[in-house]
């Protein structure tokens, strides 16, 4: 049995993995609509993340990120980019993995640094600014910090794993489109 093709595709992994960029490209390919929580909540507030970190606080932007969730969720959308730590709560984990196939886009801290350093290492792959996470320290070590807490959030999380790395956005599309069909199940354990 594979998974509902009606269900929304849903990205997750760390900053840098090219969650919004994939997101677009596969809403482009499958002539879906497309969401990225992030931004989204950035048109809504009229804030950057960045400062909604620092004026808000974690935890309310958590909620906030949970509130959006279910609601883009319950609407028209078909492929949605999540925000790194959108794993963090429980409840947008469950909602997640009952209401879509979700697909974490596995990337090594050292090649997000790089992604988020620049214009990325190929077509594509935007580079990071405003990332309130980071810190001002070596983001190669805070992105190894993030994904030790939340690894095994986003493997609990996920119906399928796709690695970046090595791989430009359209490639990383690619192998979504072609692992999605494969996945069997909510309790899949498929690890291309």
């Amino acid at each position: 049995m594979t998974l509902d093709e009606t269900r929304p595709i849903a990205l997750i992994g760390l900053m840098g993995a090219g969650k919004s960029t994939v997101a677009r490209i596969l809403g482009e390919r499958l002539g879906v609509s497309v969401a990225d929580l992030d931004s989204m909540i950035e048109a809504e507030e009229g804030h950057p993340i960045a400062e909604l970190f620092e004026r808000e606080g974690e935890a309310w932007f958590r909620r906030r990120e949970r509130d959006l969730l279910e609601r883009v969720l319950a609407g028209p959308v078909r492929v949605l980019a999540c925000g790194g730590g959108v794993v963090l709560d429980p409840a947008s984990r469950e909602h997640l993995r009952r209401v879509c196939r979700v697909v974490w886009l596995r990337v090594p801290p050292e090649v997000a640094a790089a992604r988020l350093a620049g214009p990325g290492p190929g077509p594509g792959f935007a580079g990071g600014h405003g990332r309130p996470l980071l810190g001002s320290g070596p983001p190669g070590e805070r992105l190894t910090d993030l994904l030790a807490a939340r690894g095994t959030l986003y493997d609990a999380t996920a119906h399928l794993r796709v690695d970046t790395a090595g791989r430009d956005a359209e490639a990383v599309a690619d192998a979504v489109l072609s692992a999605l069909p494969t996945v069997a199940g909510p309790e899949a354990e498929l690890r291309p």
